[in-house]
């Protein structure tokens, strides 16, 4: 992506950033204002108050006025509190993004971490998880559905109608910025959506319990009775008895119902934030019209019964929150006066009845779209990146073909773009090259742009055609000092991995970065000769990268499967200068004394 073909959405952030701000202020300087005058309407109500019943030079009626008031403005000063913070989030959302434009959303979102498995066979090695990810660089979600979803597609490649399905819904929202601003408007700006509704989503599940018919109106009545029988008791004066006997009879009613209602009430948890930004998402899901089949099909999910998600997700809501509130200690008596607990397993009850088997498909399309608004700010961003076109295996062999390929996470005026052409013929290359010339980058690179191509998502290159891969890599290996493995075992067993993994299907797309380099030359001439062959066999593409110049010798025998390219450095003004560009053939020459010498090394 060049500068230029970034500036479209930079400028579009710009604009939206600066208007945001000043409706924060806008709302921040109002908020004062109602704020004080709120102070003021109190302080005039306690000098009425004082006048009515200190010296009572005032009738009462006059309290009304300055009452009225002050609770008018406490509303105002909520609403106005509200509005400023959407801006406020619509603020960090153009900052946001202008972050990303700018390279500089390392650490101010959410980096994925909880997805990280050291087994997985490319997720550490490309930095799909971690601060200034790739996942932290896509990540706009605000749902744990949604960012379950995008990680699951980032850590496995789906079928070629699947992506297909995606660009087309992807490319659909790309445009709508008002759309993808309003998905991520929900929730706590300051954590991670990390809150997962599987809980609820079970209990959803489950057939309702059937409840007495009469039951509500036996509840009804019995809370009815002893708010009677109270306000018996404040206004006539005729003692606790009555109050204490609709307690009794409501108590023995609560004590028989416990066995059925506890289950429900213990059952149906959920983070009330986790269902408020679901419902909000849903929201702004159901007031859109969309064309491509993808999407067409997920909003039909919503509408299919009738009901409103979002108003039924709020409902529920609703009714989880006031299941919690009769845990609070100012609230509990009261609470177990009124049934409380129980009105609302009933109420709980019910929705389930009425809309339980939908929660599990509501949630999932909300986390589809949400995954897809976030591949979608990702389009947007790269305006210049195209959709790469995805090859049927029963067209042809399987191939990489990149022109352009650049990495998504190496800022556009510093990344160094490389073409890259796997197939029939050939189907690795074995790379050779100096320390920090570029072997390492360029297999993430081609990894990275795999990964994203395999979600649906466009890519960092001028143009790409890749068929269905199974990505396997070995470039960052880390020993285990708690699984007494030592670097070389651990690097031996994930190769092992990376040639299970080429003989089932699809094929692979192995990344290897200096093949057993933990041995010596000899033994490692034999086993990298070895299991590169066995890849090849098994039909897998790859790249290959060595500072063993024997290893490239196997490239000859290959019959034409192989082949060598290189990056290399040159002294320029007594520095190493690089420039980052894959040249065919075999490196002539090494950089290791005078990058030693450049330490301070006697060499």
């Amino acid at each position: 992506m060049s500068a230029e073909a970034s500036e479209a959405p930079a400028q579009t952030y710009r604009t939206g950033l600066e208007g945001a701000a000043a409706q924060a202020r806008f709302w921040s300087a109002r908020a004062r204002l109602v704020s004080n005058a709120r102070l003021a309407c109190f302080a005039v109500l306690l000098v009425a108050a004082w006048l009515v019943f200190g010296t009572r030079s005032l009738a009462a009626p006059w309290l009304l006025l300055p009452a009225v008031a002050f609770i008018a403005l406490v509303v105002a000063h909520d609403r106005i509190l509200a509005r400023g913070r959407r801006a406020e989030r619509i603020e960090r959302f153009f900052d946001d993004g202008l972050a990303r434009l700018e390279h500089r959303f390392a650490g101010r979102g959410d980096a994925g971490l909880r997805y990280l498995d050291s087994a997985h066979p490319y997720a550490r090695d490309l930095d799909l998880f971690g601060t200034g990810s790739l996942f932290e660089r896509l990540a706009t979600t605000r749902t744990s559905g949604g960012s379950d979803r995008l990680a699951a597609w980032l850590l496995e490649g789906a079928a070629p109608a699947t992506i297909r399905e995606r660009q087309l819904a992807v490319a659909e929202l790309r445009p709508r910025i008002a759309l993808r601003r309003d998905l991520t408007l929900h929730g706590d700006d300051s954590a991670p959506p990390e809150t997962p509704t599987a809980l609820l989503e079970a209990w959803a599940r489950e057939s309702a319990q059937p409840l007495p018919r009469w039951l509500p109106f036996g509840c009804f009545a019995a809370s009815l009775l002893s708010l009677g029988g109270l306000l018996l008791w404040i206004r006539t004066g005729s003692g606790p008895v009555p109050f204490a006997l609709a307690l009794l009879v409501q108590g023995g009613l609560a004590l028989a119902l416990r066995p059925r209602v506890a289950p429900i009430l213990q059952a149906a948890g959920a983070p009330v934030e986790a269902l408020a930004r679901t419902s909000a998402l849903l929201g702004c899901l159901e007031r859109e019209r969309f064309e491509s089949p993808l999407l067409v099909r997920l909003a039909g999910e919503l509408v299919s019964t009738g009901a409103s998600p979002s108003a039924e997700l709020a409902r529920l809501r609703t009714l989880v929150d006031r299941r919690d509130q009769r845990r609070n200690q100012f609230f509990a008596p009261i609470a177990a006066a009124l049934l409380w607990g129980t009105h609302v397993a009933i109420a709980l009850e019910a929705w389930r009845a009425r809309c339980g088997a939908r929660l599990d498909v509501w949630i999932a399309v909300a986390a589809e779209i949400e995954a897809l608004a976030a591949l979608a700010g990702f389009a947007y961003e790269h305006p210049a990146a195209p959709f790469p076109e995805i090859v049927e295996r029963s067209e042809q062999a399987p191939c990489f073909v990149g022109s352009g390929l650049g990495h998504p996470l190496i800022a556009p005026e510093r990344c160094v773009r490389n073409d890259l052409q796997l197939g029939a013929a050939p189907q690795a290359l074995v790379i050779s090259g100096s320390n920090m010339s570029g072997k390492s980058t360029f297999l993430r690179t081609v990894g990275c742009n795999a990964v994203l191509a395999l979600a649906g998502a466009p890519v960092c290159a001028e143009a790409l055609r890749i068929s269905p891969l199974r990505i396997a890599a070995s470039i960052r290996i880390v020993d285990s000092l708690a699984e007494g493995q030592s670097h070389f075992m651990a690097e031996i067993l994930r190769l092992r991995q990376v040639v299970e993994i080429s003989r089932g299907q699809p094929p692979a797309l192995f990344l290897l970065d200096e093949i057993l380099h933990g041995t010596n030359s000899h033994d490692r001439r034999i086993g990298a000769e070895a299991v590169i062959r066995g890849l090849i066999e098994n039909g897998a593409l790859g790249l290959v990268t060595t500072h063993d110049l024997a290893l490239t010798q196997i490239v000859p025998a290959s019959g034409g499967r192989l082949a060598n390219v290189h990056f290399e450095d040159h002294l320029e003004g007594g520095e190493m200068r690089f420039d980052y560009r894959v040249k065919s053939g075999v490196v002539t020459k090494s950089n290791a004394v005078e990058l030693m010498r450049s330490v301070g090394l006697e060499v």
